[in-house]
């Protein structure tokens, strides 16, 4: 759960710092408020790619960003969602994101049936609590 106060400079916070996150996939309820941002990555054809784009809140609204793991067992072709929370100068909120995530003794790899398709695996097999240990000591270091 994170507890995000008014700011008037809401620039100058820091909220939660870029990142993606570790599990399959979060899912958290939108409040209308606002302050998720979304990192438009550089192979989209956008023009707002590689820049920091705000997701328009929509009250009553899921939101379901992809987490690494599914990123890593689709064999990239799904991919993890870099982003960043920040404060608003309207409101303070709370947001209480709920996480699905493998047991940390799961063995991670690319699914083989993906593998064999895309002939080649793009990362090896890990444990989940190795990954969770690298993620914890290097936290908010980007994607």
């Amino acid at each position: 759960m994170n507890f995000y106060l008014t700011c008037p400079n809401p620039e100058l916070t820091i909220g939660v710092r870029r990142h993606s996150d570790m599990d399959t996939l979060t899912i958290f309820l939108q409040d209308g408020i606002g302050g998720l941002y979304i990192k438009i990555p550089q192979d989209v054809n956008i023009e707002e790619k590689g820049e920091w784009v705000e997701i328009p809140p929509i009250s009553g609204a899921l939101v379901i960003n992809i987490g690494d793991m599914l990123q890593i067992w689709s064999n990239g072709r799904y991919k993890s969602a870099e982003h960043m929370v920040r404060t608003t100068s309207t409101k303070s909120r709370v947001s209480i994101p709920i996480f699905t995530s493998p047991q940390p003794t799961q063995k991670i790899a690319p699914l083989p049936q993906v593998v064999e398709k895309d002939e080649a695996a793009r990362c090896k097999e890990f444990l989940f609590s190795d990954y969770m240990n690298n993620f914890f000591g290097n936290a908010h270091h980007s994607k």
